[in-house]
Parts: structure tokens; C-alpha cells; sequence
């Protein structure tokens, strides 16, 4: 096994309570995140359907702790991933400023598509914005799923279960999605 501190590249699939996620990194940080499946072996045919994954699974100590914080996120906590690494080498200049204004939704803040590609300096292109989403490597980290279709309705969700996922998702952090429940009856008195 070699130090930590030589440790480049590598990939880690792991069991959550939500299902099996998977990750992989290179030198500069989180290239790929694979959000739940059932089996360990599809999170494995989707990590390796990608260019650059290793089959090392030595982990640096901040794939550590990225996955106790995966972990812990699954389990319902309140988790901030903004810190973590994330090499995007290759994603065009627009992509990057869609996805540096994604990480700064906090857990349970949601904005729409339109208004996060203002906040990007990209204003007036809300299907570009889906579309940079959409192709997003490495979601939870570039919490995706917190960005909504104009109206505060789902949107759409690239990810495995599709916008249920998204759904439930934002559920586990608090946000409700979709019309208000229904007003109580009156009693008419």
C-alpha cells in the first residue's frame, strides 16, 4: 500500500442507506460521483463507463472523508461539500461558472435554472443552464439537484430514478417540491 501522500488517482464504491454510490478522483481532486443504484456492480459498470477512472481503491485523506460525509449525507445530516476537490479538466468555461455558482447553494436552499445562470454572469440562458447540469460529473458536490424548473416545479434530473431521485433528494433536506398541500376544510361555522 503506498503513503497517502502518493496516493493519485483511484476510485471507491460505497453502501449507503440510500443505496450504493460510487466515487472516483484523480490527483486534483473528485472526477466522478455516482449517485445510488441498487448493486454495487452497476455503480461499477457506470464508474468505469468514464475515461480517467483507476481501479486503485488506496484512498487519500480527503476521499476519507468525503466518504464518511457521503455516508452521512444518505443518512440525513446536514452536510457542506463545498470543500471538496473537484477536477473538472476539459468542461468549458461556461460550464465551470454554472457549476461554481451551483456550489454555493447551501443544504435545503434551491434556486431555478434562470436564476442561477444570472448568478453565473449568463443571464437569459436557463436550457443551457439544465443542459450544463445535466452533463454535471460529479452531482451532490455540485448539488444539482437543489436547482429547480422556473415556477418552483422539479425540473428535470439526469441521475438514476430521474426526477423522483431529485425529489427525494431535496426531501431529505427539507425541501418540499410541487403544488401546496391542500387547505384545511372549513367547518363551515
Amino acid at each position: 500500500m503506498k503513503p497517502a501522500s502518493e496516493i493519485t488517482a483511484g476510485h471507491a464504491v460505497l453502501e449507503t442507506v440510500i443505496g450504493f454510490m460510487g466515487i472516483a478522483w484523480s490527483e486534483k481532486g473528485l472526477i466522478r460521483l455516482c449517485l445510488p443504484e441498487r448493486s454495487r456492480e452497476a455503480i461499477e459498470r457506470r464508474l468505469f463507463r468514464h475515461q480517467g477512472v483507476s481501479s486503485s481503491t488506496d484512498q487519500p485523506q480527503w476521499v476519507v472523508e468525503l466518504i464518511a460525509s457521503i455516508k452521512a449525507y444518505a443518512a440525513g445530516e446536514d452536510v457542506d461539500f463545498s470543500g471538496v476537490p473537484v477536477d473538472l479538466e476539459g468542461v468549458d468555461d461556461f460550464r465551470l461558472a454554472i457549476y461554481d455558482a451551483a456550489r454555493k447553494l447551501r443544504f435545503g436552499e434551491t434556486t431555478t435554472y434562470g436564476e442561477l445562470a444570472k448568478r453565473a454572469g449568463h443571464a437569459g440562458l436557463p436550457r443551457e443552464t439544465g443542459a450544463a447540469l445535466g452533463a454535471n460529473p460529479v452531482p451532490l458536490v455540485i448539488p444539482c439537484h437543489r436547482i429547480l424548473a422556473a415556477g418552483g416545479k422539479i425540473g428535470g434530473f439526469s441521475a438514476p430514478g430521474g426526477s423522483a431521485t431529485k425529489e427525494k433528494m431535496l426531501a431529505m433536506e427539507g425541501v418540499r417540491v410541487g403544488p401546496p398541500p391542500a387547505a384545511q376544510a372549513s367547518f363551515g361555522f
